[in-house]
């Protein structure tokens, strides 16, 4: 196959673990007899930097024309620490998302037999955890009217849900649990907010067309503690944007490490993989961040976006393999010896 697989490296770590990326797919591709397409394009702080804009109109184009996009992070600490900036690398993200119709975020959690005692919680709480959680990603209070009255003396952001685009989230959510173990859980604050009632109802007016999927509904406080007693307890989670973007970080820390968890971001034009961490601006440039979540992304991509499901198969076989040998970086590496970002994508290529 000829792949074409659209390339944002992003900010701060983001090119360090695109390229060890970039390596294992290319080496799945040779080993597999496919044709990689990378074509680069600029996002981020970076693109900032060189054009204005945190996602220009070429960058758009370049997502447009590719059966898949690889990205890596973005973020800058001079634009974290300017409260004033006008123009932000995360805007750049929501506009992404907007463009693109990255509606709904899917974010696995689970652990490495190899890692369980590296997680900040006990091993007979997370062994056997394998959950999703699907965020959505374009409505919400991300995207509502938001701004400032009173000379700026008070904020106002607004939650706004329609049930169309419920609908969507919830029904890739229902498909996903039709083929793992048939649970889903909505997760809404409805005892307090009229945008979480609806996502109740509508979820509720779905039921019925999968009579095999048993659907649970529960607060999003109550998940967030549930999720550090017992995670293994869900399967499939679904959630609007802001719940979704806390709970899978929460989520993300049961592995013991963010820099293991890959995601995919499913559109109406393309898909996008990435992993799940930020652009750790500190580590960049250090050849010490881990590049396993972006790889592990790429198998998402893999099998998602290309249905080459053995070329998935690979990539995970390989990372298991490092982890099991100990080829990790310092996130991971305790007392023994710590390979560095490079190290560990040379390895994983040549092993796969």
């Amino acid at each position: 196959m000829k792949l074409n697989i659209a390339l944002l490296a992003g900010d701060g770590i983001g090119p360090e673990v695109v390229d060890q990326a970039v390596k294992v797919v290319n080496a799945v591709a040779t080993k597999f007899n496919h044709e990689i397409n990378w074509t680069s394009a600029l996002t981020g702080a970076c693109a900032i930097d060189e054009c204005g804009e945190p996602y220009p109109d070429s960058t758009h184009e370049v997502c447009m024309a590719a059966d898949a996009v690889l990205f890596g992070a973005i973020g800058h600490p001079k634009y974290d620490n300017d409260p004033k900036a006008k123009v932000r690398p995360e805007q750049g993200l929501l506009k992404m998302r907007q463009k693109l119709g990255l509606f709904a975020n899917v974010r696995p959690t689970f652990t490495f037999p190899s890692l369980i005692d590296n997680s900040p919680l006990k091993r007979e709480r997370i062994e056997g955890t394998d959950l999703i959680i699907l965020r959505e990603l374009t409505g919400g209070i991300y995207f509502g009217e938001r701004g400032r009255k009173d000379d700026g003396n008070t904020a106002f952001d607004t939650c706004t849900y329609t049930r169309a685009e419920i609908q969507r989230l919830a029904k890739l959510g229902f498909e996903i649990a039709m083929t793992r173990s048939k649970k889903l859980c909505c997760v809404d604050k409805a005892n307090v907010l009229e945008s979480s009632r609806l996502w109740r109802e509508t979820v509720q007016d779905m039921e019925k067309d999968y009579p095999e999927v048993t659907v649970s509904y529960e607060f999003v406080d109550a998940v967030a503690m549930r999720l550090v007693q017992w995670p293994n307890s869900y399967d499939v989670l679904i959630t609007e944007n802001l719940f979704g973007d806390i709970l899978t970080d929460e989520a993300s820390v049961i592995s013991g490490s963010m820099g293991l968890m890959p995601s995919a971001s499913k559109g109406l034009h393309t898909s996008l993989y990435e992993p799940i961490h930020g652009s750790y601006p500190q580590a960049a440039g250090k050849d010490i961040a881990n590049p396993l979540a972006t790889v592990l992304s790429a198998a998402m991509m893999f099998e998602d976006a290309f249905g080459l499901h053995a070329e998935a198969a690979a990539i995970r076989d390989v990372v298991n393999k490092s982890l099991a040998e100990g080829v990790v970086t310092e996130d991971l590496a305790g007392t023994n010896k710590a390979y560095k970002t490079s190290e560990v994508g040379d390895w994983l290529a040549k092993n796969v």
